[in-house]
């Protein structure tokens, strides 16, 4: 059985996708972008800013549906340009101290609303 996972302090859904779906024990999130849930809008222009804003939109998915970025187990990024992993990656580890999941990082043409980077998660949940 599947439940979606929905939340109002991450972006709303831009296409016929949820913010996430549990099956059993797992959470299987919806790649998150850095829009900002009170506005709606792309706001910051860094990737540091960008990846910022999409691991806390992550962490309210994720709480939402009874998980945390502590019980993610892997992630994937998505970044526009590989030139940005460093500067990614430093904001990344802010969020992951103690047993970072497993990650994959890739690099693609474009990203919706040309934002910089793109992270999806699955997670464990309690």
């Amino acid at each position: 059985m599947k439940t979606i996972v929905s939340t109002n302090n991450a972006p709303a859904a831009i296409g016929p996708y949820s913010q996430a779906i549990k099956v059993g024990n797992m959470l299987f999130t919806a790649g998150q972008i850095a829009i900002n849930p009170k506005t709606s809008q792309v706001e910051e222009t860094t990737i540091e800013g960008q990846t910022k804003q999409v691991l806390l939109n992550l962490k309210a998915i994720l709480e939402a549906g009874g998980s945390s970025l502590n019980k993610v187990a892997k992630t994937t990024v998505f970044l526009k340009n590989m030139n940005d992993f460093v500067a990614m990656n430093g904001v990344y580890a802010e969020f992951f101290t103690d047993a970072p999941p497993a990650r994959s990082s890739i690099e693609v043409a474009r990203l919706p609303k040309d934002v910089l980077v793109e992270i999806e998660c699955i997670a464990l949940v309690d």
